[in-house]
């Protein structure tokens, strides 16, 4: 196979948890991994890293690595040895014939027992950058700017305008301006203020960002005179009182009037709404929770807090920590309330409000417009004129591991699933190598469900094993046909392994009558290749010494060793 998945270091809330380091150790590298700065060699691709190469990558400062996974190999029945990488129970290369599915299971089964059964809850937010104020750098080097647009505010700092960008330190071999090398990478936060330029230096510990962790402002990106739209008092907004400081604050609430839509317009020096570009103009929308910042008719200049939305309205997404989480993920489960996710890149515009929801609706640069409907109550994470990326979230709330594969494709959703159990099993102290969780993914990804069936023998909505419908196409180009289209499927591991090809083990597994009598309608032939169904039919397993390619192995006995028995005979006789 001629594809890997891409590793980095974990982060959580600007620290690293894990380095880069021990998440690729005893894997094997994809392509050659090279020194950024003297362009050395360090890994040859299709080499093992080991513990000397895993110190010379972190000497280098590498911060993302190729290698070979489970979830990319090709390989028709099992997975290859170079895809799986070092048996980690020996400590050198997986041998043939190693029963690597039971090692994942129970990898990651025993542990399970250590966590508790009953679910506990995490309050609230999903993501711990909330907590975090401030961006410090950890290395010296120079900023950069990857993806962020930002206005200059009247204290001179740089405001973050846009919700997808992030930052990085570069440094620069001995002056050479061409090769960079990456230090470190951190998102955004929207509203974060900047005190050094794009290209600036920076040493080590100095303040990058700051921003403010409870509140998510919204600015105006241009200086103007404040006009509010829709702020009536008692039906829009309401005034509230701090009892402790006697501040009152407007705060708008949701109306029952659907035409209403509360806003705040920036009007320049003739009175006209301010324009942004020659689509948009100077309007922001107020959602239902806002706090008001400014008067009317104040002047504002750019950057400026018109609002701000307090971030308890992030607060009420509910982690479910435990097993039933680890289950609800390998069951591959809808959650109850999941984020509606965006499927193309483009610009957000709000369409009119029906019955008690939000239209959303995303304009890409070229093709049709995708509108989502969004519940009022729930708190949409976008605004007016932002761009989202496809596979953004639109609101709050747990993401669909079904979506993510069909917008991201399947190495996002590894790398979801991998991250998501990781982080329930770390935090009760327990370490799994991410390799038997790509292993099970891998069995969870295993089908597609045909989409077009051209000159193959398939039928619309079936769902057929990733080889199977490679052969078949294989077959039908091979003939000048048209071959067929399909999508990748996540099945949950109880589906997973109640879809096997052998019945004789989806029989051992559950609902045995069901797929006796399927099998039997269907003319089913079990050809016995995987574990269950030998040990069911009373054969050797194929597994360890009882593969087929260890069953016919003759003994050799070396040239000198025979001459000296034939002598020895000779000498007896």
């Amino acid at each position: 196979t001629l594809d890997g998945i891409e590793m980095t270091p974990l982060m959580e809330g600007g620290e690293i948890i894990e380095p880069l380091g021990e998440r690729v150790l005893g894997r094997v590298a994809l392509e050659d991994v090279k020194d950024p700065f003297t362009g050395e060699v360090i890994v040859k691709s299709n080499q093992e890293i080991d513990e000397d190469l895993v110190q010379r990558i972190e000497d280098a400062g590498l911060e993302r690595i190729k290698i070979r996974s489970v979830l990319t190999c090709q390989s028709k029945r099992g997975v290859c040895v170079m895809c799986y990488g070092r048996d980690l129970a020996r400590g050198h290369n997986v041998t043939h014939g190693e029963a690597i599915g039971v090692i994942a299971a129970q990898s990651i089964g025993e542990p399970g027992t250590q966590l508790t059964m009953r679910t506990f809850h995490i309050g609230g937010t999903a993501s711990r950058r909330a907590e975090q104020t401030t961006l410090e750098s950890r290395n010296d080097g120079s900023l950069k700017f990857i993806n962020v647009s930002t206005v200059v505010n009247k204290d001179g700092d740089l405001v973050v305008m846009n919700r997808n960008g992030e930052i990085a330190i570069v440094d620069y071999p001995e002056g050479e301006k061409g090769r960079e090398r990456e230090r470190e990478r951190y998102p955004v936060v929207y509203g974060a203020k900047f005190k050094k330029k794009d290209g600036s230096k920076i040493k080590a510990g100095e303040l990058l960002a700051e921003w403010d962790p409870y509140t998510i402002p919204i600015l105006t990106e241009v200086g103007g005179t404040v006009k509010f739209g829709d702020v009536i008092q008692a039906i829009t907004m309401e005034e509230k009182v701090d009892e402790r400081t006697g501040l009152s604050t407007k705060v708008i609430i949701d109306s029952k009037d659907v035409d209403k839509r509360t806003r705040i317009s920036i009007k320049d020096v003739k009175g006209k709404t301010a324009r942004l570009s020659q689509t948009m103009e100077a309007r922001y929308l107020l959602p239902v929770g806002a706090h008001i910042n400014v008067q009317d008719g104040q002047t504002v200049s750019a950057g400026d807090a018109l609002a701000k939305i307090p971030r308890e309205t992030t607060k009420t997404k509910d982690i479910t920590g435990g097993l039933p989480r680890v289950a609800e993920l390998f069951e591959a489960r809808k959650p109850k309330e999941f984020a509606v996710i965006s499927e193309i890149d483009g610009v957000v515009c709000f369409g009119k409000d029906t019955k008690g929801k939000r239209k959303v609706v995303i304009n890409p640069e070229v093709g049709e417009p995708r509108e989502y409907l969004i519940p009022k109550g729930k708190h949409i994470s976008v605004h007016e004129g932002d761009r989202v990326k496809a596979g953004e979230p639109l609101m709050d709330g747990s993401s669909n591991p079904h979506d993510i594969l069909n917008i991201l494709g399947e190495k996002a959703l590894a790398k979801y699933m991998v991250d998501e159990v990781q982080e329930i099993y770390r935090l009760q102290g327990v370490r799994i190598n991410d390799k038997h969780i790509e292993v099970i993914v891998r069995q969870m990804l295993r089908r597609v469900r045909i989409k077009e069936v051209g000159d193959a023998d398939f039928l619309v909505g079936d769902q057929v094993e990733k080889g199977r419908f490679e052969e078949e196409n294989q077959k039908v180009l091979a003939q000048g046909g048209k071959p067929a289209v399909a999508e990748p499927l996540l099945l949950g591991i109880t589906k997973a392994s109640l879809s096997t090809e052998s019945f004789i083990s989806a029989a051992s597994f559950q609902e045995t009558t069901k797929v006796l009598t399927e099998a039997a309608i269907q003319g089913k032939v079990d050809l016995l290749c995987g574990l269950k169904e030998n040990v069911i039919m009373g054969r050797l397993i194929p597994a360890g010494t009882g593969l087929a390619r260890y069953s016919k192995v003759e003994l050799e006995m070396d040239e000198p060793e025979l001459e000296e028995v034939e002598i020895s005979e000779a000498a007896r006789a």
